[in-house]
């Protein structure tokens, strides 16, 4: 099981795939909003999504879980 985690301490301003997507490494698959920054959230691996644990909207901080992988 992956995780893909927060690289820093923001809104999720959009989450860009779904649960049941299939991606691959590279895919950014969230946009975080912090200082008035957008920072894109890619992949590290390729997987299919188990479950989106942040919803857009929500305020993250550095290291939270924001989407879980199927290997």
């Amino acid at each position: 099981m992956s995780q893909i985690t927060a690289t820093m301490a923001g809104n999720v301003w959009k989450v860009t795939v779904k649960e049941g997507d299939q991606i691959t490494e590279g895919q950014e698959v969230v946009i975080l909003e912090s200082m008035k920054m957008e920072i894109p959230i890619e992949a590290e691996v390729s997987g299919k999504v188990k479950t989106i644990h942040k919803p857009e909207g929500d305020f993250v901080n550095e290291g939270d879980v924001l989407i879980e992988l199927e290997d």
